[in-house]
């Protein structure tokens, strides 16, 4: 009886905390498809991160172990904010490396993919190439890594957005031959037909992002992106919530269904926004929620609710 207890502990421990670097391995692109180490099509889903430099009490191994055991989580953005206040990567450096570097060993340990995430509206190329150099050694050899390079571009056109992300994929080819890079495009990550039209070339492993909230946009932006997967563009969905754009106002529960069953259908990974406890509606959080997991229900807001179903309906699949 014993012995049977000890192999039942063994199996849900197991299920519990599976980890989908150790059975995918490194990534890569195959056509639009992202694919595993054996070539196998991989769709990952999880939970990003606020601005670093509002929510830095979220960026702790407590929180990513909490997202990965409980939220079911297989991949993690950790959101380095560049501007916005003296806590920004640009006036503070070394406590942002900190504590994006607190979520990306704790992703590593837990098995998941992790994505950094440059999160800036407005181009520094210098700073990026910096600091993704930096990254790229420093990670280069662990196949969980995924390197997000602009969040979202907002009123730079495609070529200097294209010319910025060339500039910055060079810095990380340097030390980091094969992780998956990100591109950010136009109009918020809207404007995914101008890459479409003239993507980066000579670089391999690269998906371009979209980002929606379902709030706001509609069919319009997935037929927008359908078209440019139909013209060969690898899409990631690395920012998406069920409000409007500014995060806030109701959430579109039919729409968001929509594009939950249009992502599925596509094999589109996505990353819903965001751990943060501001008075919004896309904050997952209350205030109250402590700062290292162990999360209760009574702290988990309405959007956080819908996000944690759906990831948890992938896992019992």
């Amino acid at each position: 009886m014993k012995k049977y207890l000890i192999i039942a502990v063994i199996l849900v421990t197991s299920i519990a905390y599976a980890q989908p670097v150790k059975e995918h391995g490194s990534l890569s692109v195959k056509g639009t498809q992202l694919v595993d180490q054996k070539g196998k099509a991989v769709v990952l889903h999880g939970m990003s991160f606020g601005w670093h430099n509002l929510w830095p009490r979220f960026y702790n191994k407590g929180a990513v172990h909490e997202l990965v055991s409980k939220w079911k989580c297989t991949v993690i953005r950790a959101s380095m904010g560049i501007e916005l206040n003296n806590r920004g990567y640009l006036k503070d450096p070394v406590v942002s490396v900190k504590l994006i570097q607190n979520v990306v060993d704790a992703a590593i340990k837990e098995g998941v993919y992790v994505i950094i995430d440059w999160h800036d509206h407005n181009i520094h190329t210098e700073e990026s190439k910096a600091f993704f150099s930096m990254m790229s050694k420093k990670y280069a050899g662990y196949p969980n890594i995924i390197y997000e390079i602009f969040n979202e571009p907002d009123y730079e056109t495609w070529p200097e957005v294209k010319k910025y992300s060339e500039e910055v994929i060079a810095a990380i080819r340097a030390n980091d031959k094969y992780n998956i890079i990100l591109v950010g495009s136009p109009k918020w990550d809207q404007a995914i037909d101008l890459p479409a039209a003239d993507p980066i070339r000579g670089y391999d492993n690269l998906m371009y992002t979209m980002h929606f909230y379902a709030g706001t946009h509609k069919q319009w932006l997935r037929e927008r992106t359908d078209k440019a997967m139909a013209a060969g563009l690898p899409v990631f969905v690395s920012e998406c919530a069920g409000m409007e754009a500014t995060g806030d106002g109701p959430i579109d529960h039919e729409e968001w269904r929509r594009f939950k069953e249009w992502m599925d259908a596509k094999q589109l990974s996505w990353v819903a926004w965001s751990v943060s406890d501001k008075k919004e509606t896309c904050s997952v959080l209350n205030p109250v929620a402590a700062s290292e997991g162990n999360w209760k229900e009574t702290d988990i807001k309405e959007w956080g609710k819908i996000a944690m179903k759906a990831l948890l309906e992938y896992s019992n699949k």
